[in-house]
This record gives C-alpha cells, structure tokens and sequence, in this order.
C-alpha cells in the first residue's frame, strides 16, 4: 500500500495506527496528520526507536495492511 492512501484518509486509519503503536496519544495522532515523517518522529520519542527501526515498522504495518 501507499502511503499517500493512509495520508489522504487519516481520519480512518488514525485508530488502526493506534492499535499499533498503542503508546500514541491522541494529541499525537493529530500532530502527525497523515504525514508519515512527523509519525515516524513521533514514534521514535515515544518508542525510543531508530529512524531505521521505526521505518522498517512503518513499512511492515503498511504490507500487512493491504
């Protein structure tokens, strides 16, 4: 799948991302806004994951979400 999906339809899959990555709050599901590189910084403040751990996941979570 491509990104630009999740991004163009975030209202829908803003709870799918949560269900992910449970520790996101709601405040940060909004501060993100579809877009994948402020999630992806998001992710890694409260992960405490590398960029290239939080990408891979991304990119897993996208595969199994086709």
């Amino acid at each position: 799948m491509n990104w630009d999906i999740v991004k163009g339809n975030w209202n829908q899959w803003k709870g799918k991302v949560q269900q992910e990555w449970g520790k996101l709050t709601n405040d940060d599901l909004m501060r993100a806004d579809g877009d994948r590189e402020e999630l992806k910084g998001i992710l890694q403040e409260r992960y405490g994951h590398t960029k290239e751990e939080v990408e891979r996941q991304l990119d897993a979570w996208l595969s199994k979400s086709d």
